[in-house]
């Protein structure tokens, strides 16, 4: 027989929606325009105030170029030292509208499920 196990605190919890949902938010913070890794951290920041440690991102830009949804180029940036510069491939692209379908998917039918304890969605 399963031993239950205690339900996540709170805090844990956030931060594993917030873990799950990083994919989504870098990659749609690069939709416009190609960025270096410092703009993607201010640009998930100023967008939805998704703080992220320099030490989480680069990791997992390296994940994506790896899984061929991004491209990423070293570009001279005038003021002494290169930065690397990361853009959606076509198919980056797909992943996130994709994504972003199976999100607002997701998140209509959980605010259904919400309103009935007065949560408004």
């Amino acid at each position: 027989m399963a031993i239950p196990q205690p339900a996540p605190a709170p805090d844990n919890w956030s931060a594993q929606l917030r873990k799950g949902s990083l994919d989504l938010a870098i990659l749609a913070s690069l939709w416009k325009k190609p960025l270096y890794g410092l703009e993607v951290l201010r640009s998930l920041e100023d967008g939805s105030d998704l703080s992220v440690a320099e030490g989480t991102l680069y990791p997992i830009l390296n994940r994506l170029r790896v899984e061929g949804l991004l491209e990423s180029e070293w570009v001279d940036s005038g003021t002494g030292h290169p930065r690397k510069y990361y853009k959606l491939t076509d198919a980056g692209r797909r992943r996130v509208k994709e994504m972003s379908r199976a999100w607002a998917e997701f998140s209509d039918k959980l605010n259904g499920i919400l309103k009935s304890i007065g949560m408004k969605g």
